[in-house]
Parts: C-alpha cells; sequence; structure tokens
C-alpha cells in the first residue's frame, strides 16, 4: 500500500539516462551494416536499399514521435498506477515479474492488431517488407503508440511506473535479433520458451499455414497456449497477401488507413462501415463479398415485388377494345 501517488517529475528523474533502446542504437545500427556486408559478400537477397532506407526513416521518425509523445504515454501510465492503492515492491524480482505481465498484454495486442483491422493499421507497416532482416525492426508504424491502452492493466497491477518502462524498452529491443535468417533454430529448451528469429519468421510470412501465427513477444508459450503456434517448416514468403509496391515511408504507414476510409465511404450501411472498420483483414474480401450479394439480392427481390394499382395507373393503362360483332 503506498499513501502518496508518483508524480511525472519523479518518474522522469529516475529515468533520466536509463533510455535502453538508445544506448542500444549505435550497436544495432551496426548490426545492420554487418548484415548487409555479409548478404551482399555471401549473394544473398536478404537486403534492398530502397527497402532499408525506408525502414530507417520510419524508424527515426518513430523515435522522434516517441520521444514528442512521452508525457502523453507516460501520463497514461501514472493517472492509472496512481488509480490503485496497492503497488508491487520496487525489488530485483519485480522486474522479471513485469516482463512477463507485460510480454502477456504484448501478445493479446499483437493478435488483436492482425485480427481486427483498424489495429491492423496501426501496425501493417512492420509487415510491409519482403526482406527479412535486422532493419525491419525499425519498421514500426507512425500511428502505433495509441496501443499503449493495451498495457493499462500493467499499471493496475501496480508495476511501479519506472520499472513498467524500463522493462518496456527491454521488451521492445528483444524484437530486433529475433529479425534475421541467419540464425535458425536454436536448442529446444530455447525454442520451447522464447520466441526466436525461427518463429519470427513465420509471423512475418504470407504462406497460407502461416498467417496470424506466432505473436508472442518474447515468450512463444502464449502462441502454445492460446493455440497460435506454428513451427517453421517451408521456407517464409515475406510481405503482406496485398503488396503495397511502394518505399514512400508515407504510403507505407498509411496505406491502410487510406483503405479503410475508402470502404468507409463506399458502404451503404451502418452494419456495413462498422464492419469495414473493425472486421479481420483476414476476412475483409469475404466480409465484402457477403454484404454485396445481400444487396444484389434485396435489388431483385424490389424488382420482382408487383407495384400497387392506383387511380393514376389505372388512367394511364391502354385500354383494350372490345371485339365489334360481325
Amino acid at each position: 500500500m503506498r499513501d502518496n501517488p508518483v508524480t511525472f517529475e519523479m518518474v522522469l528523474e529516475q529515468l533520466d539516462g536509463l533510455n535502453i533502446i538508445s544506448m542500444a542504437a549505435i550497436p544495432m545500427i551496426s548490426l545492420v551494416i554487418l548484415e548487409w556486408v555479409l548478404s551482399y559478400y555471401k549473394k544473398k537477397d536478404y537486403y534492398d536499399g530502397m527497402d532499408t532506407l525506408a525502414a530507417t526513416v520510419i524508424g527515426l521518425i518513430n523515435v522522434a514521435q516517441s520521444a514528442a509523445l512521452k508525457v502523453l504515454t507516460f501520463g497514461v501510465i501514472l493517472f492509472f498506477y496512481n488509480l490503485v492503492p496497492w503497488s508491487v515492491p520496487n525489488a530485483w524480482w519485480s522486474f522479471p515479474l513485469c516482463i512477463i505481465a507485460l510480454d502477456f498484454c504484448r501478445y493479446w495486442a499483437h493478435r488483436v492488431a492482425h485480427e481486427n483491422r483498424f489495429w491492423w493499421a496501426t501496425h501493417v507497416t512492420h509487415h510491409n517488407s519482403e526482406k527479412y532482416n535486422w532493419s525491419v525492426s525499425f519498421r514500426l508504424g507512425w500511428t502505433q503508440h495509441i496501443k499503449i491502452i493495451f498495457f493499462v492493466p500493467v499499471a493496475l497491477m501496480g508495476f511501479h511506473p519506472v520499472t513498467f518502462f524500463i522493462c518496456h524498452q527491454i521488451e521492445v529491443l528483444y524484437q530486433f535479433w529475433i529479425h534475421t535468417e541467419y540464425i535458425r533454430k536454436l536448442p529446444r529448451p530455447i525454442e520451447y520458451i522464447f520466441t526466436t528469429p525461427s518463429h519470427h519468421r513465420v509471423h512475418h510470412a504470407r504462406n497460407k499455414k502461416y498467417l496470424d501465427k506466432n505473436y508472442g513477444s518474447t515468450f512463444i508459450i502464449w502462441d502454445r497456449i492460446f493455440g497460435t503456434f506454428q513451427p517453421e517448416e517451408e521456407q517464409a514468403d515475406y510481405g503482406i497477401t496485398k503488396p503495397v509496391n511502394s518505399y514512400n515511408p508515407i504510403t507505407l504507414n498509411f496505406h491502410e488507413w487510406v483503405d479503410i476510409v475508402k470502404d468507409i465511404r463506399k458502404s451503404r450501411s451502418l452494419s456495413e462501415a462498422w464492419a469495414m472498420l473493425f472486421t479481420s483483414p483476414a476476412k475483409l474480401e469475404e466480409v465484402k463479398a457477403a454484404y454485396q450479394e445481400q444487396y444484389d439480392t434485396a435489388a431483385k427481390a424490389s424488382q420482382k415485388t408487383p407495384q400497387p394499382v392506383t387511380p393514376e395507373t389505372k388512367e394511364n393503362k391502354l385500354e383494350v377494345p372490345e371485339e365489334v360483332e360481325a
């Protein structure tokens, strides 16, 4: 139990100098260059210069956004943390517990981002590359920051905001190393518990058997528990089922939002508009076809319905002359 609320200034003071992602930036960029050079030397088609440039621009703008939105994201977590009267002690063991809690929330946030079109629009940028390398980890959508709401339960559990943000950075940083073709399958205990490059290659693939699988962020056990696990078998074909065919960072970030707006504007009912916004991306074409069939059926039915007879229609009818007797 705690008596006094934690303030924004207190959190900033404790987090000062603890930006783990910033500290890891140079090593990550160095590893991307190393992997790129190695791929060129070995004649592996793992990199595309324009694709990597687009990923770098997207990543840099995302970092700038994170800095600009720091007050908002910190504020959300602080607000909900201060709502509850209990707290998890700030001990060493609170960090692994917080990572587990965060990872559980990340699993569901990630799954919803694939199974709901609105949230998919915030995440599709990470998947619309047809390459798979360490630079792909930089491709984080510019609208993905709204997913902070999925982590509110961790704040409500009573984990201190400083613990939360340190663990959150560790979780984000973990994603870097799993985006590579060079690390194949690891020893079985690691593959069983943790998300590995093998698992994540499946997740980035558009092969039919691999679609919407392996959502785990740090731990793959959530996929095993909730039935979304798929081991790596055939070679992955990377990208999304409807390719964007663009290197423009703006297009890569907003093409799905544009498609959503177009589909909503073409909708002929509120229920169809709702479906265009929130249906599963995997079922989108099926849902569109179902609505079109519904409208076609209604149109045919209205054409077959006899028109009511009114005095006006009687007058307009052609009179058939009676036969003249011979």
